[in-house]
């Protein structure tokens, strides 16, 4: 129970990532604060063997994540790991991105972070060793095409691990973000989902292009993403701050 004793809030908690997140961390004696918008699909993760707190919020409201977080410092404990992994994917032509588009893409994958930094810091900075966990994307460490907003997002993200991570440098804090490339959650189905009504491709075809990113030749798992995040949040790495790590298989950024 390498994290009992730690108090960890997961954005984004309800499915895919954030759930195997959330999962990975409670099987090391993490209490564990469930954050996304959606109450339903947090009171099913919620309901495992483990000490959990679902507190639905939208990330990008800055006044909903203080009350959320208030909350959670109340009913938990302080908060001790963040992990930021609310976040969304919209694709379209660079053409055709409206401004709406664009601030959607900012507000959950980069404004987001901001407001749970800021309301997660003073509690993160009192503890034997904070951690800030951001999940990423390889989009933020490359451009793919179609994904302008959402690749300039997840590039700040990075921006914003790296920059925090100098700043608290001295202080028992790390920052790092995570970069999973295409991964086996909802998100993925959605883009598979596109790729067939756009181009009359079978579900095999349209899952088969995404693979083709990972020179391993498939999806990532969820739980990976879940793992590495586990070993960022342990106490022997604490040297490992600053950082985007990729998780998929390999990929040329």
């Amino acid at each position: 129970m390498r994290l009992a004793g730690h108090h960890a809030l997961v954005t984004g908690a309800g499915t895919g990532i954030g759930a195997a997140i959330v999962r990975t961390l409670a099987a090391e004696g993490a209490k564990l604060t469930l954050v996304g918008r959606r109450r339903e699909p947090l009171e099913e993760i919620g309901a495992g063997d483990f000490d959990a707190l679902v507190a639905p919020a939208d990330v990008t409201v800055r006044a909903e994540v203080e009350a959320c977080f208030a909350t959670a410092r109340e009913a938990q404990g302080p908060i001790t790991i963040l992990v930021n992994n609310a976040g969304a994917a919209e694709a379209a032509p660079f053409s055709r991105v409206t401004e709406d588009h664009w601030r959607r893409m900012m507000a959950v994958n980069l404004d987001a972070l901001l407001h749970c930094c800021q309301a997660a810091l003073p509690d993160l900075l009192q503890a034997q060793a904070g951690r800030i966990v951001n999940i990423a994307s390889t989009a933020g460490l490359k451009g793919y095409a179609y994904s302008v907003p959402y690749a300039a997002a997840k590039h700040g993200a990075i921006g914003l691990t790296r920059a925090l991570a100098a700043e608290l440098a001295r202080t028992p804090v790390t920052v790092n973000a995570v970069c999973p490339g295409f991964t086996d959650t909802g998100l993925a189905a959605e883009a598979i989902g596109r790729i067939q009504a756009k181009t009359g491709r079978s579900a095999g075809e349209a899952r088969a292009e995404l693979e083709r990113f990972n020179p391993q030749g498939r999806l990532v798992d969820p739980e990976e993403v879940a793992q590495t995040v586990l070993w960022l949040c342990l106490p022997e790495s604490r040297s490992i701050t600053g950082q985007a790590i990729s998780v998929a298989g390999g990929e040329v950024m």
